[in-house]
């Protein structure tokens, strides 16, 4: 039974710590009979403060009480001994301890009244100018604005982050705009459930047929399929689907869709006689992208060419012969500006990418490699010899008080590269693809390189795909499988596997094979002994390392939740060295493997060198560096950075020691255990099992069932997507007058 909620009142006497991003707050509170460590998220307080908090007191043992808040009130200081502390303690921006004596000595307990009401009248502060009264008085309105809408938002039961996110979004009219609109609420930026908007309209006596209700229903069903990987829907898809979250017919969004479109809230597009609804910003990423890419193809870069005596000087150079797809595609690479390079494992195509950039650097030209994750950039740079960045940090991402994302590089500030190659394309969506295109200057070449029988990417856009269908861009797919990757079972099970053959599983001696186990809860023990003692013992595998597992699904005795937890206990036992937390369902753990499970723009991290930044995305994988149980803080080591988490910004990581296929596109990893026993239907398909063997490198154990494998292979069932970058590409071409591109 859940303790009840108590209320304490007092006056704030040290702030341990605050993170500015988020709001977690840790501080002492000085109540009538005790002093109280209070945590929790709240907007920004000073010593001198009065609180009211409401929470619930946590007793730990080495730390003992804490009082973790749920809802922070504050009454400003009213005394002017009380709000002389508070200003000399930095309680607003621009008033240091020297400004602050001399305003409460000229204006007394009435100093902050003044502030806010009577702004003009600090100038007769000696030093204190017009445009700085100004700024001092619009400094001591934003905190309170930022109080007002978490009091406000609280009274409907959201969150202090949810409460920060509206007031990032809107200011200080958040909460007269919510009060004009409650379902902006679950739009963009705030991005509470419909479900949870509409309970707060209608307490605030909004009727079911409210114009804006079935708008914004209409709305976000095309924001929730985003999720689902669609830029656009069908207007006669979205109409039943949209009624059956409202309850109301479908005549009623149909009207709703006619005035988003008028308002231009929502773009509708026919291809053929299909009428299709977009949310405007990804309606125009995909006509961005098929734009661009149509005037690339249009207005070349200088023309380079790549004698046959070229190749076949490094071929001498590095003792090595090319299969003429792979002579095609460097000659393209370096005569074209734009080239798609496709093919699956064992194909070449690093190989290839190598030769590439050798020629593109004699010729001088300044080249730049990316890819989308961390994870695959990383594998780049030990695969080609040349630094990768992420996208996100080779176009300079930065991200607005607001949270949205934007890009430093961009048309007017663009890339300074010759040529620009990304590995991994199919895991680029098309928002990140269309700010990439928008930062290439004209003249820069373009290699885009990529498998297009991996999953597609996690976000909205299908672009590899796309590219490929529209056949309109200079494309080589290398299909030879080399002689040396054939000796790996790894490779040639995964030709198999997307040409819709069994692979081979009886090989032990190999680097591909099964290990029977009809049995969900010995298959999940053998799973545990594999990672902890046989494969450490039989190669020398570092558990954390090297051995990562594949799970098709999180739920299932053999899903990542319940491997997570039997997987620590193995290799990261409880141990008093070792700090610890719980969280809703598992127990984090100093030492851990850690996976982020969504982009946070906020979460602050720093390098080694000295350089910081923000921001950690969804897939990226770490080990739990350290952990402070009393400020409920922890650090997360990925790579390079170090990561502070704070707040409910840990409740975006989960256990990692095994993750989702889906979540582990773009990496590698030296060995994969995948299990495969109770697969739920809908997850028994070709490509997604193609996507787990193309991440192991060295070994690969399937632990399960034979028949999971054979239905996996059978099912060569692909998720639909609706996007429409191929017939947007396909007409751009035609309207520029160009000829097809050409599929080697």
């Amino acid at each position: 039974m859940q303790e009840k909620l108590e209320r304490l009142v007092g006056s704030v006497q040290r702030v341990t710590f605050h993170n500015a991003q988020n709001g977690f707050t840790v501080l002492e509170l000085r109540t009538p009979g005790e002093t109280v460590t209070v945590v929790g998220v709240m907007p920004q307080v000073t010593p001198g403060e009065e609180l009211e908090v409401v929470g619930r007191y946590d007793f730990h043992d080495t730390y003992g009480p804490q009082f973790k808040a749920e809802l922070c009130e504050r009454a400003m200081p009213s005394t002017a001994a009380a709000i002389l502390r508070y200003l000399t303690s930095g309680g607003i921006k621009g008033i240091g301890p020297a400004t602050a004596r001399r305003l409460v000595d000229k204006f007394g307990a009435d100093t902050l009244r003044i502030l806010e009401k009577e702004p003009e009248r600090l100038q007769e502060i000696k030093g204190i100018s017009a445009e700085k009264a100004r700024r001092l008085s619009e400094e001591y309105g934003r905190q309170f604005g930022v109080r007002e809408v978490m009091l406000f938002f609280s009274r409907f039961g959201l969150t202090p982050d949810q409460s920060l996110a509206a007031f990032k979004r809107y200011g200080a009219a958040a909460v007269d705009k919510i009060k004009a609109d409650p379902y902006l609420l679950c739009g963009e930026g705030i991005r509470l459930s419909f479900e949870a908007a509409d309970a707060i309209a209608r307490s605030m006596g909004f009727a079911p047929d409210d114009p804006c209700r079935v708008e914004a229903g209409a709305e976000y069903v095309l924001r929730h399929n985003l999720g689902n990987g669609h830029t656009c829907i069908p207007r006669e898809k979205l109409l039943p689907v949209a009624a059956g979250l409202l309850g109301c017919d479908t005549a009623a969004v149909d009207e709703a869709c006619d005035r988003l479109v008028l308002s231009r809230r929502l773009v509708e597009k026919s291809i053929g006689e299909r009428p299709f609804l977009f949310l405007p910003q990804w309606y125009e990423a995909e006509q961005y992208c098929a734009q661009r890419l149509a005037m690339m193809l249009r207005f070349p870069p200088e023309r380079e060419t790549a004698a046959e005596e070229d190749i076949d000087r490094l071929e001498a150079e590095w003792g090595i012969t090319y299969a003429a797809r792979q002579r095609e595609a460097i000659r393209a690479a370096v005569e074209k500006g734009l080239l798609i390079l496709t093919g699956g494992p064992g194909t070449g195509k690093t190989t290839t990418l190598k030769a590439i950039i050798r020629l593109l650097e004699d010729r001088q030209l300044e080249i730049s490699l990316a890819a989308p994750t961390g994870r695959a950039a990383k594998r780049m740079t030990e695969l080609t010899g040349r630094e990768a960045k992420t996208i996100h940090r080779l176009l300079e991402v930065s991200w607005g008080e607001d949270e949205r994302q934007s890009f430093l590089r961009n048309e007017k500030n663009p890339l300074d590269c010759d040529a620009l190659i990304v590995d991994e394309l199919s895991m680029v969506d098309v928002g990140v693809f269309e700010s990439l295109l928008r930062a290439l200057r004209l003249g820069c070449r373009l290699i885009l390189v990529g498998d297009s029988d991996q999953l597609p990417s996690v976000g909205a856009g299908n672009v590899l795909h796309d590219l490929l269908e529209a056949g309109v861009l200079p494309t080589v797919r290398l299909t030879e499988v080399f002689r040396q990757a054939m000796e790996s079972l790894i490779v040639t099970n995964a030709h198999a596997i997307v040409q819709g053959s069994y692979p081979q599983l009886d090989k032990r001696d190999n680097d591909f094979f099964l290990l029977t186990q009809p049995n969900p809860y010995k298959a999940a023990a053998t799973v545990a002994d594999l990672c902890a003692r046989r494969l450490p013992e039989a190669y020398g595998y570092d558990p954390l390392a090297d051995i990562q597992v594949l799970c098709p699904s999180r739920k299932m005795e053999m899903g990542t939740v319940s491997l997570n937890n039997i997987l620590q206990e193995r290799l990261n036992p409880p141990d008093p060295s070792r700090p610890e937390m719980t969280r809703k369902s598992f127990t984090l753990r100093q030492g851990d493997r850690v996976m982020q499970i969504k982009n946070n723009y906020d979460i602050v991290w720093t390098r080694e060198n000295g350089e910081g930044g923000s921001g950690v995305f969804n897939g990226d994988v770490g080990t739990l560096d350290s952990l402070d149980p009393l400020t409920g803080t922890l650090t997360v080591r990925f790579d390079d950075r170090l990561a502070l988490y704070t707040g409910e910004d840990i409740e975006q990581l989960e256990l990692a020691y095994a993750m989702t296929i889906h979540k582990s596109q773009g990496s590698e990893f030296p060995c994969v255990i995948l299990p495969l026993l109770d697969v739920p239907p809908k997850l028994q398909y070709r490509n997604l099992l193609y996507t787990a063997v193309t991440r192991a490198r060295k070994l690969l154990i399937v632990v399960g069932s034979r028949r999971v494998v054979e239905a996996m292979v059978d099912n060569d069932r692909r998720t639909k997507r609706y996007t429409v970058l191929r017939p947007m590409l396909e007409a751009s071409v035609r309207m520029g007058g160009l000829l097809s591109g050409e599929e080697a």
